[in-house]
């Protein structure tokens, strides 16, 4: 059996493939053990990956985007090997119901945006808007802070919108505290949002591990869509105790009818637009091309 460390900045229904991988045996059965280690703050997946505790980062592909050409800085040289998920899993959650809800409500008005964890909730969002035609710059975007944080202002009074991850829309909509209103990936389009990356130095070295990992997650995400997972209610009660079974899997079913989970492989295009969007912020000198940060060995074809 192969060990392969992970390091993972956070803990979320879109990383679901990954502990059926591990929970249901799929990575046992292909020769490998995943351990995992979940890191908060998230850049302490940074470290784990320099100082050699873990061989892979689970996180967003604007990482390895924002270090890439970076040569003074040879212990941030990332690159992506395969994708958990194809489509941004996140929405935006109204205080009113709205209906025939399009981006340009927003204009005028202020959205709450977790971003403690990371740019791409908010940079992904404003380039929706940019590609609709929208200034986001006529937005209020309330960022920079945590989740929890947001959602209790939100709860609170504060803001128009907020986005946040399905469980928690789904919660704000049957408490009657908010409506479900746009879902990033039903109408967004692809986006790598989260990728397995590891340091360039060491791919020679873990490409034999890493084929294993993505078959595993790759059969994983086949297992959702097709519905084969077992025991997924025991999942569900490992992963999140506290929580309400009937959202998650009200949730998990959303982020399968839209394409979140599937594929493992990285899409050249998809990579490249989100890549656009992030230079197109400022958060690169130039915009990252696909070779330049995305390695195909572990991918299925």
């Amino acid at each position: 059996m192969t060990t392969l460390n992970l390091s993972s900045m956070a803990h979320g229904l879109n990383y679901l493939p990954e502990y059926v991988a591990r929970g249901n045996g799929i990575f046992a059965a292909n020769g490998i053990e995943v351990p995992d280690t979940q890191h908060d703050p998230w850049d302490g997946i940074m470290h784990a990956l320099a100082d050699g505790t873990a061989d892979v980062a689970l996180g967003g592909v604007w990482v390895p985007a924002m270090y890439s050409g970076r040569s003074r800085l040879p212990s941030k040289d990332f690159v992506a090997i395969a994708q958990l998920n194809d489509r941004f899993p996140m929405c935006i959650v109204t205080r009113e119901r709205v209906d025939n809800f399009e981006l340009s409500w927003l204009r005028d008005r202020t959205i709450l945006v977790p971003g403690q964890g990371g740019t791409a909730p908010a940079e992904f969002t404003r380039g929706l808007m940019r590609e609709a035609g929208l200034d986001p710059w006529q937005t209020r975007f309330a960022h920079d802070l945590s989740m929890p944080m947001l959602y209790d202002l939100f709860v609170g009074g504060l803001g128009d919108a907020f986005l946040t991850d399905l469980v928690t829309a789904l919660e704000l909509q049957r408490a009657g505290l908010g409506h479900l209103a746009y879902l990033h990936a039903e109408r967004g389009g692809r986006m790598p949002n989260s990728v397995y990356y590891v340091l360039r130095e060491r791919l020679d070295e873990l490409t034999p591990a890493l084929v294993p990992f993505v078959k595993s997650i790759d059969q994983a995400m086949q297992q959702l869509r097709e519905g084969t997972v077992a025991d997924l209610n025991g999942l569900f009660a490992a992963e999140w105790p506290t929580a309400d079974p009937s959202t998650l899997l009200a949730a998990t079913e959303l982020l399968i009818k839209h394409g979140v989970w599937n594929t493992a492989r990285v899409d050249r295009a998809a990579l490249e637009r989100w890549t656009g969007i992030l230079h197109t912020a400022g958060l690169t000198v130039s915009q990252v091309k696909y070779d330049d940060i995305i390695d195909t060995r572990a991918m299925l074809e």
